[in-house]
């Protein structure tokens, strides 16, 4: 049987217009009453509920959507019994929405050696297609995960979060390959003590698309709440594709997400909607039907959005 690949997934479900993903961040606490499963002696068990939702949520939703994103810290939460839900969750989804893929929200980031237990345990484990990280130690210590080129790696760069403008915003020096390449695309640099600067998310994503990309299996994490950076990061990586988070919850709106985000085939996002998506039913609504509702009103936003003029 061949092999899974993201990025011709991922591309597939862009050609039928589906560019939205779920982030399955299933804390279990805010998993409404009605939905959570007893065993025989009427105690509550946990992992087993996380799992009977997400297979709720991918049951009403799997036919719309680009992807899934499981968070592992919700699936750790739950200890072993946790793990074995999320590996649940990714052969459900495989069975019922075989085209749809998988991405592991992780952020792992480590040595080389450490990297490559954490590639073996999401890809060859738990089945996953893709992976966060972040890419503080470089591209040597990533290539564990740059080497898988039917897995997709999804490298932060400005991320959806209050703070992340604490170092992710930080004038940093670049050369001056870097600074007129940057400076051809339209994005600013400065000039500090004789050297060139930019922002640290802005070198981050020079260096993944022009550096770490050799298997074009690399993508972006940029978050809908900070549109401008979205569209400048757009215009250093025009045609790599990006996990946007932030929509919902967060304050991300569809509009000009889409509008600073888009590739030049009007393609190019993995626009993730988790809270929002998954946690909007109350106790005793039909769970499935909330999450399907949700996702066709953002999906018709997107669509609006796609359909303004480039």
């Amino acid at each position: 049987m061949a092999k899974r690949n993201f990025m011709e997934l991922l591309r597939a479900q862009w050609a039928q217009g589906h560019f939205l993903c779920v982030g399955l961040d299933s804390e279990f606490g805010k998993i409404p009453l009605s939905a959570h499963r007893r065993g025989r002696a009427g105690y509550v068990l946990n992992a087993q509920t996380v799992f009977s939702f997400n297979r709720t949520i991918v049951g009403a939703t799997g036919d719309l959507l680009g992807a899934y994103k499981p968070n592992l810290a919700f699936y750790l939460d739950q200890g072993a019994s946790g793990v074995q839900a999320l590996r649940n969750t990714v052969l459900f989804i495989n069975k019922v929405a075989p085209e749809v893929p998988v991405i592991l929200d992780a952020k792992f980031g480590d040595i080389g050696n450490t990297n490559s237990a954490y590639a073996r345990f999401v890809f060859d484990r738990l089945g996953f297609d893709a992976v966060t990280v972040h890419g503080y130690l470089g591209q040597e210590a990533m290539q564990p995960f740059l080497d898988r080129p039917e897995k997709g790696v999804i490298v932060l760069a400005k991320t959806s979060n209050p703070g992340a403008g604490e170092f992710q915003d930080r004038a940093v020096s670049i050369t001056n390959g870097e600074a007129e390449y940057l400076t051809a695309v339209g994005v600013p640099t400065e000039t500090r003590f004789g050297a060139g600067t930019t922002a640290l998310c802005n070198l981050v994503a020079y260096q993944v698309m022009q550096n770490w990309n050799a298997n074009g299996n690399c993508a972006l994490v940029v978050g809908a709440t900070f549109p401008q950076d979205l569209a400048a990061i757009r215009r250093i990586a025009p045609e790599m594709p990006f996990l946007i988070p932030g929509l919902g919850s967060q304050g991300g709106e569809a509009e000009p997400t889409v509008l600073a985000a888009r590739d030049s085939n009007n393609q190019g996002m993995i626009l993730n909607d988790s809270r929002r998506a998954i946690f909007s039913a109350k106790d005793g609504e039909d769970i499935g039907e909330v999450s399907r509702g949700v996702v066709l009103r953002t999906q018709a936003l997107v669509a609006a959005a796609l359909a303004q003029p480039m």
